[in-house]
């Protein structure tokens, strides 16, 4: 499936202040234009609002009849660009993927010690999430139920990987001599992973009025002891 580029401008931008790197999808459904829309901007459009659509804070189960109301065409034309709404879904988690990992691999290459590194990873997620509302429902799974188990999968996996970052990070706190040798960099981690969790699905079950990021800073930094 083609990818489009988060970076550039044409899906979403990514914003990288310190000490949170952040992005944020331009999931604003604009209009449907009367000129035919080029090749590619069509897709791009059907995941734009798809993202919009998931902003919803009753959190409703989004149907391809809908879906297409909302852009003005029939659900054949979306037929032509997507084969089914798991491919939809699949076009959002690999936006979220490449722009999550980009930063990831951007904070990795900063030449700072790797508690700092954690620390900087937990508040991108936090703040990826507050910038991407419809996108927190589809990291905590919300929007994936009844779908394809694919989709919960990948998420799954997607979580493993940042797992693993992390725990790469504490590693390299531990060899830099931030964090004890009896550090367990696996099991701390997992409870930042799941702080990460909690926040996610807090910020979605309060139809998105409770940011992740609201306090979260000393609470990052005292798991990181």
């Amino acid at each position: 499936m083609q990818q489009e580029n988060p970076s550039s401008g044409a899906f979403g931008t990514v914003d990288a202040p310190e000490p949170a790197l952040e992005t944020a999808l331009a999931a604003d459904a604009a209009p449907v234009k009367a000129a035919r829309p080029k090749p590619g901007e069509r897709r791009v459009q059907v995941l734009q609002t798809l993202a919009a659509m998931l902003e919803t804070p009753k959190g409703e189960k989004i149907t391809t009849a809908a879906l297409a109301a909302r852009l003005d065409v029939s659900e054949a034309a979306l037929y032509r660009h997507f084969a089914s709404k798991a491919q939809m879904f699949e076009g959002l988690i690999e936006f979220i993927e490449q722009t999550i990992f980009g930063l990831i691999n951007q904070i990795s290459s900063q030449d700072q010690d790797g508690v700092a590194q954690a620390r900087a990873i937990v508040l991108m997620l936090l703040g990826f999430a507050e910038k991407n509302p419809g996108m927190t429902r589809v990291l905590t799974g919300e929007a994936l139920v009844g779908e394809h188990e694919r989709l919960q999968d990948r998420m799954n996996q997607l979580l493993d990987r940042i797992e693993a970052s992390l725990r790469q990070v504490l590693r390299l706190a531990i060899v830099q001599g931030t964090l004890p040798e009896t550090f367990d960099a696996t099991s701390r981690a997992n409870l930042l992973v799941s702080y990460v969790l909690g926040r996610w699905h807090r910020f979605a079950k309060s139809g998105f009025k409770r940011a992740p990021t609201e306090g979260a800073d000393p609470q990052v930094q005292a798991l990181l002891r």
